[in-house]
């Protein structure tokens, strides 16, 4: 859809926009109305209470009522004037999202701000003015320019309100707000659509997975490899596990891999006469290890082969993400690991890595990691534990075949996942023009079906 602009335009002072409609003004913030601080530092959490929304709840002009923290209102001091009132807007203080803020509806309203600014607007239509915080104007051309200034990410209600508004006619005002809910809700929509088509084709690529490394190729590409596209099942003997083709083996891990935590890092013995790069739980994700800007740590040459990993070691998560893990590339250099992680190293070429690699990304989406199925119970893999599980252990081949297929078909899904992503990226792209071309005259929505 094309919008026309306006017939008439001035000066508006800033290089962003440069000119907006004649008849608008240009007003601070402050002028619209009244900025008053949340609550500060939060009472003990409780499980009943009134909702406590925190910066962490805050996104794209949204509160997300699915994760906010319960407090009791008789540990609320009431003083401050925490509370949220419908048509109010909360401006995030500090932090990431430093400046972002959203309209305060009647799901909302009756909570309790956090460490947050509250926005009251009493000159104006509140959702006009919620919209324009959300433009680029605001938020790119006026509020980080505000935080590069200073040494941390913050935002104090004086500066807030400097913010400069262009404020049309009150009228003006409940169009552009009807016109820019109306449009941004078909476009999150879109955006909802997609989102969710790519958590679908995360749960085809984990079934897929799933169903592979436990029953074997599909037949189709069991023919393909030269193998039986049919083979009998027996029981594994494992609950979890269920059936399994006939001529694989499931021994304990430690007959296939050498398992060994990583070194602790202790502070107090720390010399420097030694110092070499290690990888913390955070640098292994998924398939990916980050070998950028890591830390150093003693680790003396004869712990090398122990405390440092060698390509082809698969190196795993102990705790957060239990069982997240990727393969050590080539050239990497000498690189160590801390206790958080395990390193998996195979004690015979009978053992293709990657294929161990695809069994725990398996292992780890069904919950067999999961403290015993307890979900009360922190998740914690000790090596111990690890190294008796029981595994599906097909031939060498047939391991290599399944990775290799499962490799292909996972290209092909993170390549349809990577174009949907784009086309997210590119719905919110307009949708922050749009919001800023509406509520600063660049287009005239007043005619706009």
């Amino acid at each position: 859809m094309t919008y026309s602009a306006y017939p008439n335009y001035r000066p508006s002072g800033a290089q962003l926009p440069g000119s907006v409609p004649k008849h608008w003004e240009i007003l601070r913030l402050k002028y619209l109305g009244s900025i008053r601080y949340g609550l500060g530092e939060p009472p003990e959490y409780a499980i009943e209470g009134l909702p406590l929304i925190r910066a962490t709840d805050i996104e794209r002009g949204k509160i997300n009522m699915n994760a906010v923290r319960r407090v009791d209102p008789q540990d609320v001091p009431w003083s401050r004037r925490p509370k949220l009132v419908e048509g109010e807007i909360l401006v995030v203080r500090s932090g990431a999202y430093t400046g972002d803020s959203a309209f305060v509806d009647d799901l909302v309203s009756g909570s309790i701000a956090g460490f947050d600014m509250i926005l009251t607007v009493t000159k104006g239509v509140p959702k006009f003015v919620a919209w324009a915080l959300l433009s680029r104007y605001v938020l790119n051309a006026q509020i980080h320019i505000t935080r590069m200034r200073a040494a941390q990410p913050h935002l104090n209600a004086e500066e807030l309100g400097s913010v400069v508004i262009f404020t049309p006619p009150l009228e003006e005002q409940r169009v552009i707000s009807d016109f820019l809910d109306t449009q941004t809700a078909k476009l999150d929509t879109l955006i909802a659509k997609k989102q969710s088509l790519i958590e679908k084709l995360k749960e085809k690529r984990t079934a897929l997975i799933s169903r592979t490394v436990t029953r074997g190729l599909p037949p189709e590409a069991a023919r393909a490899a030269g193998l039986n596209p049919h083979p009998k099942l027996k029981p594994s003997g494992i609950e979890w596990l269920g059936d399994v083709p006939e001529h694989w083996r499931i021994p304990p891990l430690y007959t296939r891999y050498s398992v060994e935590l990583g070194k602790m890092l202790n502070e107090g013995h720390f010399t420097g006469a030694s110092l070499v790069p290690y990888l913390r739980n955070v640098d292994v994700q998924w398939d990916r290890i980050n070998l950028d800007d890591l830390p150093e740590m003693d680790i003396a040459p004869n712990e090398f082969d122990r405390f440092t990993a060698q390509e082809g070691d698969l190196l795993v998560c102990e705790g957060g993400e239990v069982g997240r893990c990727a393969i050590f590339p080539a050239n990497a250099g000498r690189i160590g690991f801390q206790k958080a992680i395990h390193r998996m190293r195979p004690q015979n070429s009978n053992e293709i890595t990657r294929y161990m690699y695809y069994t725990l990304v398996w292992a780890a989406s069904a919950g067999i990691f999961l403290a015993e199925g307890n979900p009360n119970t922190i998740p914690h893999l000790t090596g111990e534990k690890f190294r008796r599980y029981r595994f599906p252990t097909p031939p060498p081949f047939e391991q290599l075949a399944i990775a290799n297929y499962l490799d292909r078909e996972s290209e092909k899904t993170d390549h349809m996942t990577l174009k949907v992503e784009q086309a997210i990226g590119r719905l919110q792209e307009y949708r922050t023009a749009l919001v800023t071309a509406a509520v600063t005259g660049k287009i005239d929505v007043r005619r706009a079906q």
